[in-house]
């Protein structure tokens, strides 16, 4: 087996193969960090790299632990690497800012806690924008990551480090967090899976704000199946998070393989008027047939959602002022603007401006219920935009229509975010440039693995995965 197969081998396969001794933790992990030792110098996704001894300690006690017969974590052997807005203990954990470049934690969040028990191997953190701030993956401590698919392009954000690492065979599975749009945003724009699960799926922990529907962590991987996998083995409740739904992980584990005939799905190429790209446009709607083809009866509509957008902005600045307001006030020269706006639209809110945007969250979310209950499934846009200028921090203008803040452009994502449903990004086609374009597939109310069930369906019939990025050749 060469050592591109092994890195382009799907997690599913590599855990298969390291159960029956087929391939070692160690022949799996070797080609990872060659592999890694390659790529990452030209697209910078990994930023923090564990000791290589500590690394293949931990490889030679997985492989021990086999050959002993121990019972096995659904992910044992895996080589993974942690999104640098999660706490790892003991490995410099940086949020991306300056005022926490050298910062090491002294304990791990919840996901790493469940990764590290199901076997996966940790040898470093992804790449972020500062405080996961923006779909575009810069800082000002390790500099931008680039798209694989177009090195002068971006990756998205913010969890583009985990997409961009996962497109160049670097790791075969990742985790990443999502407030606006930062799971399914860099697994459009890199061409991979990245899936929002329902708020406590995946229990997050520690958190100010535990109670919050609004940011979840989630899995992202190069297939919907090696998603499901991760799923498994983070999803469950935990008594930290108070929001934490009761359905075990191993849900998960289910075979995805299901029959779709006569199932009703909305179609809607901008959700109301949202102003979109016609690249993104064009690739979409060349595969809306897919779906018909699958047994679904498809129909153009959309939930009206003209209330999401203050919903969003409001919650958002009020997470930015509970989580930001301490560091604006020590170390203000040190955060970049974006970030320094959205804490300050967070200090303005009056309490009657939170509750009504609590309020219209409700009445939102009970619109949305009713939509669904004619449709199991709503599919649109992950982003309204293609890849952009890596130099360019976010977008301006789409389609002639200026955006108001440095977000505006990711409404298409964001829209879903305050409904609190399940969703993902499945690749879905590539523009004319060769970049890469996803789509988003929306589920009812808890129902993450009826959302996998499709993109899993979606994705053998359109193969659009298996394309991957030059620079790898």
């Amino acid at each position: 087996m060469s050592h591109s197969e092994l890195c382009f081998m799907s997690a599913t396969e590599l855990v298969r193969r390291i159960r029956n001794r087929e391939l070692s933790c160690k022949e799996v992990m070797e080609s990872h960090l060659t592999q890694i030792e390659r790529i990452n110098p030209i697209v910078n996704a990994i930023v923090t790299h564990v000791p290589h001894e500590q690394v293949m300690s931990r490889v030679q006690a997985a492989d021990e632990a086999i050959v002993r017969g121990q019972e096995l974590g659904p992910l044992h052997g895996l080589p993974i690497a942690h999104k640098d807005l999660v706490p790892t203990k003991n490995l410099r954990t940086t949020w991306g800012s300056r005022i926490y470049k050298d910062f090491v934690p002294n304990q791990d969040g919840l996901i790493v806690e469940r990764l590290k028990k199901a076997g996966a191997i940790c040898i470093g953190k992804t790449n972020t924008p500062e405080f996961g701030a923006g779909c575009q993956t810069f800082n000002e401590v390790f500099g931008e990551t680039l798209n694989p698919y177009d090195l002068s392009k971006t990756c998205g954000g913010s969890s583009g480090g985990a997409a961009v690492a996962l497109a160049c065979g670097m790791l075969p599975i990742a985790d990443g967090s999502d407030m606006g749009g930062s799971l399914r945003n860099p697994g459009n724009f890199c061409n991979i899976t990245g899936f929002r699960p329902a708020p406590g799926r995946v229990p997050v922990w520690p958190s100010l704000l535990a109670w919050s529907p609004i940011a979840v962590e989630g899995p992202m991987a190069r297939t919907v199946q090696d998603a499901a996998l991760m799923l498994s083995a983070i999803a469950g409740p935990d008594p930290r998070s108070p929001i934490s739904i009761a359905e075990p992980g191993n849900l998960f584990a289910q075979t995805l393989e299901r029959c779709f005939k006569g199932v009703r799905i909305a179609w809607s190429k901008d959700l109301g008027n949202l102003p979109v790209d016609p690249r993104v446009t064009a690739v979409l709607e060349r595969q809306i047939p897919v779906f018909e083809n699958l047994g679904c009866i498809v129909d153009e509509a959309q939930p009206d959602f003209s209330a999401a957008d203050r919903i969003f902005k409001v919650l958002r600045a009020w997470h930015f002022k509970v989580y930001h307001s301490e560091e604006l006030k020590t170390h203000r020269s040190l955060m970049k603007d974006t970030v320094i706006w959205n804490t300050e639209e967070g200090q303005k809110l009056t309490g009657s401006q939170i509750s009504r945007a609590e309020m219209k969250r409700t009445e939102l979310y009970h619109h949305v219920r009713e939509f669904m209950e004619n449709y199991e499934y709503l599919i649109c846009p992950v982003n309204q935009v293609p890849p952009f200028d890596i130099n360019q921090p976010y977008i301006e203008e789409i389609d002639g229509v200026k955006m108001e803040t440095y977000i505006d452009w990711m409404k298409s994502c964001y829209y879903i975010t305050v409904t609190g449903l399940p969703a993902i990004s499945v690749p879905c086609g590539l523009t004319p440039e060769g970049l890469p374009v996803g789509i988003q597939i929306v589920g009812r109310h808890h129902a993450d693995f009826s959302v996998l069930q499709l993109a899993y369906a979606f994705q053998e019939a359109t193969q659009v995965w298996k394309r991957r990025p030059s620079v790898v050749d």
